[in-house]
């Protein structure tokens, strides 16, 4: 069975940080890139950073850039996600993805899909 457990989110000041974390299993995960989306109420889904397969490349939207960190590690078939300096903004449940298509922020390129983790920014 395949499963993308998305941990990590929780309440946090703005300025705090929090490391989401997914964790892989059912399929090849050295085959797939991950990728964390991230829904707001009232939003829709956005691309917030991906990871190929073997760490080698890395996506970060905009908005993150200079404030996120995304790294896989493949003996624990696990991708984090660091976020630092967390805005109100940020708040948003957060999804990882799998992808055999590359470095992509669209959301139908993935096949996979994990529960999500909540994150919560207060100002």
């Amino acid at each position: 069975e395949v499963q993308l457990q998305a941990s990590g989110g929780g309440l946090v000041q703005a300025e705090g940080s929090l490391r989401l974390s997914c964790a892989a299993s059912g399929f090849t995960f050295d085959n797939y890139n991950i990728g964390w989306f991230r829904q707001a109420p009232g939003k829709e889904r956005q691309g917030v950073s991906c990871v190929s397969s073997g760490d080698t490349s890395t996506y970060y939207a905009d908005s993150v850039k200079g404030r996120a960190t995304i790294s896989s590690d493949n003996t624990k078939n696990t991708v984090y996600l660091q976020m630092n300096s967390l805005k109100p903004e940020d708040t948003a449940v957060y999804y990882c993805a799998a992808s055999q298509r590359g470095i992509t922020y669209y959301s139908h390129d993935y096949n996979y899909w994990g529960q999500g983790t909540l994150v919560t920014v207060s100002s």
